[in-house]
């Protein structure tokens, strides 16, 4: 209403991303209430690990600009992309991509479908995602923990390092044999 003012924390809460309902009584505000994306514990934990692994987070969001701000210092992400509309998601991934970047996109949503098949490597979360979302996607999580990826990671790399070593342990055995066995046909 024209006449009614806003709570003095109001303008702090907007500066976070947040939604404001106000509660009115006969015109006057009486009350407000705060609507806000609640980050879940393990996120903030799992951004962490990635950036000190050397994984660059960047978040793609359909959110306003301020609730995407909030979010991203929140988590201690230092590059956002705020009110991407779904059709364009696929096209912030191509620019980073020409970035020369590795590009993996996480996403459970129909409108995340497109740019999950335009990334290196795209990860639906399985618990709550779309099953357009799990088609599109090179990798599927079998729960909506974000932790997960970085449990991914991990054994991805754990995995990377074992075919390393036993393909230098099958050229280490295996090139001196044929060698020894080669050898009576040159003599």
């Amino acid at each position: 209403q024209a006449h009614a003012s806003e709570l003095p924390v109001s303008d702090e809460w907007r500066d976070q991303g947040a939604i404001i309902l106000h509660v009115l009584i006969d015109g006057q505000v009486a009350g407000a209430l705060r609507l806000a994306d609640e980050i879940r514990p393990e996120s903030r934990a799992a951004v962490s690990e990635l950036q000190s692994r050397g994984v660059q987070v960047v978040m793609i969001t359909g959110d306003a600009e301020a609730v995407a701000a909030s979010v991203s210092a929140e988590l201690g992400i230092t590059r956002f992309f705020a009110g991407v509309r779904p059709e364009d998601k696929a096209a912030k991934v191509v620019q980073l991509q020409s970035e020369g970047r590795k590009v993996a996109m996480v996403g459970d949503g129909v409108n995340d479908a497109p740019s999950l098949k335009a990334a290196h490597i795209g990860v639906a979360m399985g618990g709550r995602g779309t099953d357009v979302a799990r088609e599109a996607s090179s990798i599927v999580l079998l729960d909506d923990d974000f932790g997960s990826i970085v449990k991914a990671i991990r054994l991805g790399r754990r995995i990377y390092d074992n075919l390393r070593k036993a393909m230098s342990f099958i050229f280490a055995v295996h090139i001196p044999i044929a060698g020894l066995a080669l050898l009576p046909l040159l003599f």
